[in-house]
């Protein structure tokens, strides 16, 4: 029997998500201040883990990492972690919204190297978001801008990775569930970055509101994944994609209480412009749905 949706309640689900993944980015980039970035994502993945394992793992026992693709899910999980890695570095070094701006332009990587690996075609409405996506992310990191150019490098990393990411979810998402998913990818980020925990540097001896504000990273990544996965459950994809730029309106907002920085308004445009490419990108997604539906 097939899930009744509920397109208002997946408005809202995702709406409460895109507001916990801010605040998940700005935690993180008041603790970057003195902590290194390594150590941060450890405990943003481990602190995920460990609520995945006792929220759900008690229910779905195996079902919670059973997969008929571990090699792939353990290139999915580099993935994500290298996006996490640099999108925290681009966070350290850059305003909160001038570095989720740039991240937020890989839909548009995503339709480029969607060609290529998944054959899917470009049209012209997606050539249009194209361009325009890539001219928006000048605008936020043109010269004179002020922004350091590794944070620029990073953040640009962070997106074509996360484009990567997505083409390989889309490949995956046939035959894994989204918690299967969500599990390995926390798992992978968890077992990898402990490995490494001998070898990292740990900057200076965390206080008992850093050690809570580290754990609140962990539970606000995995609130807002498990929130987003709910939201497109409870309402289709190409009403949700476009509702997704909201977050770079949060990410203004609470630039601008948390840490008082504001774009100017040649950035400001440039992010409406990468919104809009990304809404176009969705726009006809929806259309190539729907003519294949026919």
């Amino acid at each position: 029997m097939s899930h009744a949706q509920r397109p208002l309640l997946g408005i809202g689900l995702a709406m409460a998500s895109l507001l916990l993944f801010v605040m998940l980015d700005v935690t993180t980039k008041h603790l970057s201040t003195r902590f290194p970035v390594p150590l941060l994502v450890w405990a943003r993945y481990t602190v995920h883990l460990l609520l995945m394992l006792v929220m759900l793992g008690p229910a779905l026992r195996t079902r919670l990492f059973r997969t008929r693709r571990p090699g792939m899910h353990l290139v999915r999980g580099l993935l994500l972690l290298s996006t996490s890695l640099c999108g925290v570095a681009a966070f350290q070094r850059m305003p909160l919204a001038e570095a989720t701006a740039i991240i937020f332009a890989s839909p548009v990587i995503v339709v480029l190297l969607a060609r290529p690996i998944l054959g899917e075609k470009i049209g012209a409405l997606r050539w249009l978001a194209v361009l325009l996506g890539f001219g928006g992310v000048l605008l936020v990191a043109r010269p004179g801008s002020g922004l350091v150019p590794e944070g620029i490098a990073f953040a640009l990393a962070a997106a074509v990775v996360y484009a990567l990411y997505q083409i390989l979810t889309r490949k995956m998402s046939s035959t894994e569930s989204p918690v299967t998913l969500l599990f390995h990818t926390a798992l992978i980020g968890s077992a990898l970055t402990t490995a490494a925990l001998p070898w990292m540097n740990h900057g200076p001896d965390p206080s008992t509101p850093d050690y809570l504000a580290m754990g609140a990273m962990g539970v606000l990544a995995g609130c807002g994944h498990f929130l987003l996965t709910r939201a497109f459950r409870e309402a289709p994809a190409s009403l949700l994609s476009p509702l997704l730029y909201v977050q770079l309106l949060w990410a203004t907002l609470f630039g601008w209480l948390v840490f008082d920085q504001l774009p100017d308004r040649i950035a400001l445009g440039g992010m409406l412009v990468i919104g809009v490419a990304g809404v176009l990108i969705a726009i006809d997604s929806r259309r190539v749905a729907r003519a294949a539906a026919i």
